[in-house]
């Protein structure tokens, strides 16, 4: 006996066709909306349920986590004091001259030396230069100053003296050096300042013209060579201390 088999209804599977191709549609268009799609899961009784997904995180956390951590305080390099020292007609010629031989290069020459001496253990740079030194031309530094001495042709005359350039860009900074050279040399020495002898030879001074004109520069005559000869041959020392005294007064800003 053949059984009777039931035709499906057209009608009902092309509803269904629709319905399949409409839920298609719309998880395809949720997709890229970043619409949630949310399938159904049985969860099992009791079962704690944990969200997915990228966790929001609050902008002050994000700010702090970031936040660039400040710089400790800057503390600068302490400079170096520079000091140039020119010891006077060194390699040029021999300065005044007594009638036994003594010579004013040798003299000055032997001072500065001294004076490089007690200065260099202070950590400074000193720069010791001959008289008409290529060097000079532009130098900069803290301080310059030529050492010499007066002649040997005047009896009874005794005494020590001190100029800046006759005209500059730094008249106080000159006027101050000048100050603490006198009070500091004199207080060492116990040589008077004689300020009656000082010439245009000091105060139009070669080397002011020749170096940078930042430079505070003075020249120092630091006696005669016959009435002050015994201090000046015997104790170069105690002449040359002087002279430290007075540039480190400038250079670290005592009162003359």
């Amino acid at each position: 006996m053949t059984k009777a088999t039931t035709s499906p209804d057209p009608w009902a599977v092309g509803w269904m066709i629709r319905a399949l191709i409409l839920i298609s549609f719309l998880a395809a268009f949720a997709v890229p909306m970043n619409f949630p799609i949310i399938a159904a899961v049985t969860q099992p009784a009791g079962a704690t349920v944990v969200a997915e997904g990228p966790q929001i995180i609050p902008l002050i956390a994000v700010e702090r986590a970031t936040a660039t951590p400040s710089p400790s305080p800057f503390t600068p390099t302490p400079s170096i004091p520079r000091v140039g020292l020119i010891a006077g007609h060194a390699g040029h010629d021999s300065g005044a001259i007594c009638p036994d031989g003594l010579q004013e290069a040798d003299v000055n020459m032997e001072v500065a030396r001294r004076v490089v001496a007690l200065l260099t253990p202070r950590g400074w740079q000193i720069d010791l230069f001959d008289e008409f030194d290529v060097r000079l031309n532009d130098y900069k530094a803290d301080v310059l100053l030529s050492i010499h001495a007066d002649s040997c042709t005047v009896p009874g005359k005794t005494g020590f003296k001190v100029a800046r350039a006759e005209a500059g860009s730094l008249p106080e900074s000159g006027d101050r050096l000048v100050a603490c050279l006198s009070q500091r040399y004199e207080a060492r020495t116990g040589l008077p300042f004689d300020p009656y002898t000082i010439t245009y030879d000091m105060t139009r001074y070669h080397a002011f013209y020749e170096i940078d004109r930042t430079t505070p520069a003075a020249i120092i005559e630091v006696g005669f060579l016959l009435d002050d000869r015994q201090i000046l041959t015997q104790q170069p020392d105690l002449v040359a201390q002087g002279i430290a005294d007075g540039l480190i007064c400038f250079v670290e800003n005592e009162s003359p």
